[in-house]
């Protein structure tokens, strides 16, 4: 309200985003050190006016390591070459990348509040999860099953998509 009573609404950027989430329940689990979805998942709202459509959504892979690239590019600023991540401007402006990352890599280390190490690759339907000293492999088929409930690793229909996405990871 403010921006608009100022005059400031045409000519602001406003950016909602947050950590990521927090399990209260899902999966037996109460804290936020998972790759499950409810953990892994970020809100990301953006109002550009004359540049993001209003109600406009992507399903692209966004990570927050392309925050910093995208206010950059947004202030019109160059961004580094050493830089990771990548601008969301184009995605913003509602322009398909060719090149836009296919699945992105999740690694927890250590153990803490009892959460084992896992290492995992999201792709846009699918997710890997290895847990390494449990040697325990699971897999979801995230178009079929969006909660992480039916554990896809022992399936042999699915065992093309595990050694494939065992490679990538």
């Amino acid at each position: 309200a403010y921006l608009d009573e100022s005059g400031l609404a045409e000519d602001t950027i406003v950016i909602y985003t947050s950590d990521q989430g927090f399990f209260l329940g899902e999966h037996g689990l109460y804290h936020k050190r998972f790759i499950y979805e409810e953990s892994l998942r970020v809100p990301l709202l953006v109002r550009w006016p004359g540049t993001v459509k209003a109600g406009s959504v992507s399903d692209e892979l966004v990570l927050n390591l392309d925050s910093a690239p995208t206010l950059l590019d947004m202030a019109g600023r160059q961004v580094p070459d050493d830089m990771q991540g990548r601008s969301l401007v184009p995605l913003l402006q509602g322009e398909p990348i060719k090149d836009w990352r296919e699945a992105f890599y999740y690694r927890y280390y250590f153990s803490h509040f009892d959460t084992p190490a896992h290492t995992g690759l999201r792709t846009r339907n699918m997710k890997l999860i290895h847990f390494e000293d449990l040697d325990l492999w699971e897999l979801y088929d995230l178009d079929e099953d969006s909660s992480e409930m039916s554990n896809l690793a022992e399936n042999p229909e699915y065992r093309e998509q595990l050694t494939r996405l065992r490679g990538q990871l």
